[in-house]
C-alpha cells in the first residue's frame, strides 16, 4: 500500500476572540459544543444558522441561543454570512453543506473549521485543559479525537497544582514590573522564580517555605506584599 503524503504541520495558536464576530452553522451536538466554546471566550457576536426552527432544537441549544450575543436565523449559510467573520464553524449534519461553507470561507479568506471533513477547513480545535489562567491544548492531528479527549482529562489533573504557581506569578509580575528595574534584573528574577521549588511547595500547601524563599529572593520593597501574594494558594 503506498504511503500517504505527510500532513502539513498545524500552527498552534491561542486566539483572543474578544470583540470578534463569529459564525456557527448547525446546532447539532458538534455545533452546540463549538458555540459553547466560543461564548466562553468573549466574542462580540455569534451568528448561528440552522435549517430547523428554534422550537425544533434541543433544550441545550435553546439555552445557548438565549445569550444576548447570539443571533439565530433559521436558514442556510449565504456567501455574505462568512464575510468579516473571525472564525466560522461548518457543523451542519450535511457533509456537502459543510464543504460548501468551507469553500465560501476559502474564497473569502476566512478561517473555517469543517466538522465533517477537517482537511477542507483551515483549522482544527484542540482538546483544551484549563485550570484558572493556565491552559494546555492538545491535538492528535485528527488521528484520534477520542484520545485527545482522554488525555485532556489527564492534563487537567497535571495542571491543577501548577495553576497555583500561575496565580502567584500573575500577582507578582505586575508588582515587579512596577519597580521599573532594568530588564536584565527582571529577567534574572523571573527565571529564578520559574526554576525555584515554589511550585512544589504550593502543590504541597507549604506556604511557610514559599514565604521564606520570597523573603530571601524578592527585592525588599516587595516584602510587604508577600502575605497577599500567598493568600488562598494553600
Amino acid at each position: 500500500m503506498p504511503s500517504a503524503a505527510p500532513r502539513p504541520i498545524l500552527y498552534p495558536l491561542f486566539l483572543s476572540l474578544e470583540g470578534r464576530r463569529c459564525l456557527v452553522a448547525g446546532l447539532g451536538d458538534v455545533g452546540r459544543r463549538k458555540l459553547a466554546g466560543l461564548l466562553a471566550c468573549g466574542p462580540a457576536s455569534v451568528l448561528v444558522l440552522d435549517t430547523r426552527r428554534a422550537e425544533q432544537l434541543s433544550d441545550e441549544a435553546v439555552a445557548l441561543l438565549a445569550d444576548p450575543r447570539v443571533l439565530f436565523e433559521c436558514r442556510s449559510c449565504a456567501p455574505a454570512d462568512v464575510r468579516d467573520r473571525t472564525l466560522v464553524f461548518a457543523a451542519t449534519g450535511n457533509a456537502g453543506e459543510n464543504a460548501r461553507i468551507a469553500a465560501l470561507c476559502r474564497e473569502a479568506g476566512i478561517l473555517c473549521n469543517c466538522a465533517s471533513a477537517p482537511d477542507l477547513g483551515a483549522f482544527s480545535v484542540p482538546a483544551v485543559a484549563r485550570r484558572d489562567g493556565l491552559a494546555a491544548a492538545l491535538s492528535t492531528g485528527g488521528a484520534s479525537p477520542a484520545l485527545a479527549r482522554r488525555w485532556r482529562h489527564e492534563l487537567e489533573h497535571w495542571l491543577a497544582p501548577r495553576a497555583r504557581m500561575v496565580r502567584l506569578m500573575g500577582r507578582l509580575r505586575p508588582l515587579v514590573l512596577a519597580l521599573h528595574a532594568e530588564t536584565g534584573q527582571n529577567t534574572r528574577l523571573f527565571r529564578a522564580l520559574a526554576a525555584s521549588p515554589l511550585q512544589n511547595w504550593l502543590a504541597e500547601g507549604d506556604l511557610e517555605s514559599c514565604r521564606r524563599w520570597l523573603l530571601a529572593e524578592l527585592p525588599p520593597v516587595l516584602h510587604v506584599h508577600i502575605a497577599e501574594l500567598l493568600d488562598d494558594l494553600a
